[in-house]
């Protein structure tokens, strides 16, 4: 199954629809449910092998290089990174729900900042075109955190296309390698 050509354009309306209003990043969490909707119920990579929006991107921009690709890493395919890549995805959720938690209980005040790598503030306000108000604090905490794990991801993702192959991303994917765990079982 090929990826569909035209699908990289809903990674670059994730990101877009994120300055028009920071709270459109919850459609991200659809991005990481359906692929696990169509793994159990055709019992394959479905997602990864043909829907998947930054495959899409990856290919797309990978293929623009004008430079030869350097061959992905042998400690990305066999595993090494693909276990750091889904420990950093679990810590990052993990900090994602507690810290989303604590601004719903009123323990902590929401960030409405964007983070690198869940740490590294970035200084820089993200515009919105629409101010939605009426969001509770813990939605817009949630959001900000969502798009920012996200945006390192893609981030890297983009990195490793242009240093590597194209889809060099989608051998250390989080959802890839949870997948590929779930089919062996």
């Amino acid at each position: 199954m090929r990826n569909h050509k035209l699908l990289f354009l809903f990674t670059f309306a994730f990101f877009i629809l994120g300055f028009i209003n920071i709270h459109f990043s919850l459609l991200g969490m659809f991005c990481m449910t359906l692929p696990f909707v169509l793994l159990f119920r055709t019992k394959k990579k479905t997602w990864c092998q043909g829907y998947c929006p930054r495959a899409s991107a990856y290919t797309t921009l990978g293929k623009q290089k004008k430079w030869k690709s350097r061959n992905t890493p042998e400690y990305f395919i066999k595993g090494e990174m693909k276990w750091i890549m889904l420990t950093y995805f679990g810590v990052s959720l993990f900090f994602i729900i507690m810290t989303t938690i604590a601004v719903a209980r009123g323990i902590r005040l929401p960030m409405n900042y964007l983070r690198f790598f869940v740490v590294f503030p970035i200084p820089y306000k993200m515009p919105q075109l629409i101010t939605l108000d009426w969001f509770t604090p813990w939605l817009t905490h949630l959001s900000y955190r969502f798009y920012s794990m996200m945006m390192t991801t893609t981030v890297l993702g983009l990195l490793l296309a242009l240093i590597y192959k194209p889809r060099t991303w989608c051998t250390i994917c989080p959802i890839a390698t949870m997948s590929d765990s779930i089919l062996k079982k």
